[in-house]
């Protein structure tokens, strides 16, 4: 496994279709693979308004406070950073020429990601907003600021959004880039139910994709399939569970990337490695989490088991991490954890900085330190 320095490698186009992939073959990789089908892999099921997880999943209700409340008041874990971090800047002229490897990600922080996978540019789970939270004068504020502002994006042919939780999907991020020329032609892509509250934040509906598990839409070059997570949705304790929460596979031409979102550990990674893999990039969740959601939250430990479940190719990039504070543990104890791990392939960013994924080249870097 090669490891380089970080910042050494610093350095219209939409045909859309729906269709599900539970009985097809994927042909237009280069990684040419006979992928087995797993039952695992179905769309979601409804009881009554409330989706159902791939299997079952214990999620915390209002007792859970009673269990945290003295963990959260009482303990001594550095749940944020002592001094600030960054500030990081990404230098928009990059986005100008092509990416190196034809896989490039720039990592802002938590989960927010801007993908660029054989010539196709994927905004994913787009959060600017200072606070992960219904209002902005209280709840989980930034850990530092956006590494590039609005103005700089480039052009982007889709926006993906996993599911409606604060932390993934901010009303004023997306009210912003709803009305900015960057995203006049893209694609938005959600999960069922989640489109209805893009609608309402200024999101044209014709510009909109709701997938079930296992549909896709192809955006050029590249076919985005929404699969199975196990985790729950709702901006309200009123509303959890009525729209659909998803992880995504990334499939183009020469490279194959897997965004597990939010997620507990379930036997479906391995049939998602076996009919959509092998992934140059996993990413997957390592924040935020603990034994008392442990069904919805892999945490560091769980992503490594998972990523092998997946197939353990290609490099795993820790996300959900190091920017908002939604949990017990030290900041930094996530990072530290998976960065322990042997013969484990990592890349890991600085964020803000647009990076080449190259076959078998870690990036271990430590700005988190």
């Amino acid at each position: 496994m090669k490891r380089r320095s970080h910042l050494e490698k610093a350095v219209g186009r939409e045909r859309v279709t729906v269709a599900n992939t539970c009985h097809m073959r994927l042909t237009e990789s280069t990684c040419n693979i006979n992928h087995l089908i797993g039952m695992t892999l179905m769309p979601a099921k409804r009881e009554g308004k409330k989706f159902l997880n791939p299997v079952p999943a214990k999620v915390g209700g209002l007792s859970l406070i009673f269990k945290i409340g003295p963990r959260f008041f009482l303990g001594a874990a550095a749940r944020s950073p002592k001094h600030s971090l960054g500030p990081f800047h990404t230098d928009p002229r990059i986005f100008a020429t092509s990416s190196r490897s034809g896989l490039r990600i720039t990592w802002m922080g938590h989960s927010t990601s801007l993908v660029e996978i054989d010539g196709i540019r994927l905004l994913i789970d787009p959060v600017w907003d200072e606070r992960a939270a219904p209002t902005q004068w209280a709840g989980p504020k930034r850990f530092f600021r956006a590494p590039l502002a609005f103005q700089d994006l480039p052009t982007i042919d889709a926006v993906v959004i996993s599911h409606d939780h604060y932390d993934h999907l901010g009303a004023g991020t997306i009210h912003m880039l709803a009305n900015m020329p960057q995203f006049e032609n893209a694609r938005w892509i959600t999960p069922l139910g989640v489109e209805k509250i893009l609608h309402t934040l200024g999101v044209n509906a014709t510009r909109c994709t709701a997938l079930n598990w296992t549909e896709n839409v192809t955006v050029g070059s590249v076919m985005v399939t929404a699969l199975p997570a196990r985790h729950f949705s709702g901006r309200s304790l009123f509303n959890r569970f009525e729209t659909l929460w998803a992880s995504f596979a990334f499939v183009g031409p020469k490279h194959r990337v897997y965004y597990g979102a939010d997620s507990g550990e379930w036997d479906g990674f391995v049939d998602i490695g076996r009919q959509f893999g092998p992934f140059d990039l996993t990413m997957l969740e390592i924040g935020a989490s603990d034994p008392l959601w442990a069904d919805i939250h892999m945490g560091p430990e769980g992503a490594v088991r998972s990523f092998r479940a997946l197939g353990g190719h290609g490099l795993l990039m820790p996300i959900h991490w190091g920017l908002f504070d939604l949990a017990l543990h030290a900041w930094m104890k996530p990072i530290e954890s998976v960065f322990a791990v042997e013969d484990l392939g990592l890349w890991s960013p600085t964020p803000g900085i647009p990076s080449e994924v190259f076959p078998g080249e870690e990036i271990r870097s430590d700005w988190w330190r």
